[in-house]
């Protein structure tokens, strides 16, 4: 075993990522970031005690220049790409370049890819199904090419929507690192989407409650996000909440030191304590049978948390089943 230098030392502990030293099959160093996830008395064992994947394993006690993705070493499931360099005839360094984000984010956009063409493929193939009966079927009775125009029209929309949604979220993450600055007024951003809802909430006994205070200070903030913001949160309100008898949506306001807390509440089922961690994943629906029936796309959420992060402020969402759901936006002060 080698005596390894104050300066060959030094360099192998500068690293930020794990690093060892492989002589034959006996590990001879180690940076503090290896220890930590091999364990802390690993140096001057053999390499097959501290690593046990046989893949990996093959490649170190090769000592070549090598670069292999392996999973599972020191955690399960953690991803990690381990590059290994020849030293000489036999030994290798080793170093493992922690994959995990990199492979959540690839798995993320190949779930996104297919959550978005089931969405799409959906009403598209009931919109091509009818309009190829239409074309094929020269006696069908008119109420029926009604009823086939209707349902299109409406699966358009519905596509309209979804793609709409999309576009919007990839126009908030591509300005995610810029924080806005305006000076926004929270009441009229709340008045605007109470607005906006109005027609849904038509034929709804449903009223919407709005308690802002007229002496709130503005916020940092897009003056048009925001409004959707609250678009999306009060039209879930309305959409799941508003079915009872003496159903109420309420909007309060309140301000804590520089930041304002805008809450809107409604009595709708709530929403099972399992789900809730994952409510504001794309096209992520409780019930999806129901959403897609209430026009949503399964996006708003999402939406809703890209915008509050853009503004560096925070979401929480509580519910109770059989009582309600409350989500409240918290957002920076205009100082």
């Amino acid at each position: 075993m080698p005596i390894w230098s104050e300066i060959q030392r030094g360099v192998l502990d500068a690293l930020d990522e794990p690093a060892l030293v492989v002589e034959g099959h006996i590990l001879v160093a180690a940076n503090g970031p290896a220890r930590d996830l091999l364990g802390g008395a690993i140096e001057g064992r053999d390499i097959r005690l501290a690593i046990r994947h046989p893949q990996a394993l093959e490649q170190i006690l090769a000592h070549r220049s090598a670069e292999i993705d392996v999973t599972g070493i020191g955690e399960l499931g953690r991803s990690w790409r381990m590059v290994i360099r020849a030293l000489g005839k036999d030994s290798a360094l080793v170093r493992l370049i922690d994959r995990s984000e990199s492979v959540s984010a690839e798995r993320m956009r190949v779930d996104f890819v297919a959550n978005a063409s089931h969405e799409l493929r959906t009403p598209l193939s009931t919109v091509l199904g009818y309009a190829e009966t239409l074309a094929e079927e020269e006696d069908l009775p008119l109420e029926l090419r009604w009823n086939f125009g209707r349902t299109m029209r409406e699966e358009a929309r519905r596509m309209l929507r979804i793609i709409e949604d999309l576009m919007s979220l990839s126009r908030i993450e591509a300005d995610r690192f810029i924080a806005p600055n305006d000076r926004v007024q929270i009441d009229e951003i709340v008045s605007s989407a109470v607005a906006n809802v109005s027609a849904m909430r038509a034929g709804r006994d449903c009223p919407v409650n709005v308690h802002i205070p007229a002496d709130l200070p503005p916020v940092r903030g897009d003056g048009a996000q925001l409004v959707q913001v609250f678009d999306n949160l009060l039209a879930n309100a309305v959409r799941y909440g508003c079915e009872g008898s003496n159903s109420k949506v309420d909007v309060t306001a309140v301000r804590s030191g520089r930041w304002i807390t805008v809450t809107v509440r409604d009595q709708g089922p709530g929403i099972p304590r399992e789900h809730l961690p994952r409510v504001t994943e794309r096209f992520y629906r409780v019930d999806a049978a129901r959403s897609r029936e209430s026009g949503g796309t399964g996006l708003g959420l999402a939406i809703v948390k890209h915008i509050v992060e853009r503004h560096r402020g925070s979401l929480e969402i509580k519910s109770t089943v059989g009582v309600g759901t409350s989500v409240s936006v918290r957002l920076p002060l205009a100082l």
